[in-house]
């Protein structure tokens, strides 16, 4: 009889909706032969009473569990229709879909006890105040992980699809799952790693959906520059540097306001642009005039503290996209674009000495030596 059911229910057409549905129906047709044994094995002839009563109660006990299983099937599809919702990334809700089915299964098998020993199920379950300590030993992951998939659900704190890094756990990559015990992350790399979900709560994460929703994603590189090359620039070189025209309103600008100081000051407190200065706002006015470079977030082309590795001069700005390849091809356009313009004010990267570098230092003495001779 079961086997006829399954195949009338292959032959079904199968559209959105229907595997879970299906399912449910598969499992529910299971109980009908098992409550057909139990109520028949009353009027079959030549059985022992306790014979009876025996198959029976497990009759009983496997209409109970066929119950529990289509009742689980019934939450998969009411998860299943639930995620076609457009804000179902949002809050999701298959942690709590899967405590339920925790706490059916734990009811069916109370049930299945009581009737397989023939006792009252109230009576089961007042021993098992004994056992809330072993309960709660067992089920600690389990009930870690409600309390945690709740606060992540409340607070919106981690969605599917989101691009989260989570150090403790060594994961970097989009949230392909939410359950109850775990979070599975699709690394870069095309691998998955599952954190448990309390680990969410109780290790710090990043989770870059703020960025993706912004529509901009953050440059911020330094350029070291060497400081044996910043120096003041003479009138001749403020005067070449006026072929750039993004550079001419500065230019204008810092001549009046350097003219203002120096007007009533003798020569040691006068002041004088220098390279560094100059790049600095050639910089900035290339950030705010290139095309891929958001206008209304956060443009910076700052100092950071001086050290043994140079002069860090920082570009922190945002780019229109937030595409990965988008992204660093943007990055990399600017920084060519710097790295090359560099020596047009006198400038140059700091860059610790290689092996070439030595190399020639060693033999500038013998080229002096034969030069001479």
């Amino acid at each position: 009889m079961l086997r006829s059911i399954d195949r009338v229910l292959d032959h079904l057409s199968v559209d959105d909706g229907m595997p879970a549905i299906i399912q449910v129906a598969r499992r529910g047709a299971n109980a009908v032969p098992a409550v057909i044994i139990g109520h028949g094995i009353w009027i079959v002839p030549h059985i022992s009473a306790a014979a009876r009563a025996t198959i029976g109660a497990i009759a009983d006990a496997l209409v109970v569990l066929i119950v529990a299983r289509t009742l689980s099937a019934v939450l998969d599809c009411v998860d299943q229709a639930y995620v076609r919702r457009p804000g179902a990334a949002q809050r999701p809700i298959k942690g709590y879909l899967q405590v339920g089915k925790i706490v059916l299964y734990c009811a069916a098998a109370v049930w299945i006890i009581s009737i397989l020993i023939g006792q009252s199920p109230l009576l089961l379950l007042s021993g098992l105040g004994a056992m809330a300590a072993v309960l709660l030993l067992v089920f600690k992951d389990t009930i870690l992980s409600l309390v945690a998939s709740v606060q992540l659900g409340s607070n919106d704190m981690i969605r599917v699809g989101d691009w989260i890094t989570v150090p403790a756990a060594n994961a970097d990559g989009n949230v392909v799952d939410i359950a109850l015990h775990t979070v599975k992350v699709q690394n870069f790399d095309k691998t998955i790693t599952t954190v448990p979900t309390y680990k969410l709560i109780s290790d710090s994460f990043q989770n870059w959906r703020g960025m993706a929703e912004s529509g901009g994603r953050r440059i911020k590189r330094a350029l070291m520059i060497d400081q044996n090359s910043i120096r003041f620039l003479s009138d001749d070189e403020i005067d070449a540097t006026r072929r750039f025209s993004i550079l001419r309103p500065y230019l204008d600008a810092r001549a009046d306001e350097i003219a203002a100081w120096n007007a009533d000051r003798a020569e040691p407190d006068r002041r004088r642009m220098t390279n560094i200065g100059v790049f600095r706002a050639y910089v900035a006015a290339y950030l705010t005039q290139h095309p891929k470079i958001a206008e209304g977030m956060t443009q910076l082309v700052r100092q950071l503290d001086p050290g043994a590795d140079g002069l860090p001069l920082e570009v922190y700005c945002f780019t229109t996209t937030t595409a990965w390849a988008d992204y660093e091809a943007i990055q990399a356009d600017i920084f060519d674009h710097l790295l090359a313009v560099l020596r047009e004010f006198g400038l140059r990267l700091f860059q610790q000495p290689t092996g070439l570098d030595f190399a020639d230092a060693l033999a500038m003495p013998q080229r002096g030596g034969v030069a001479a001779a």
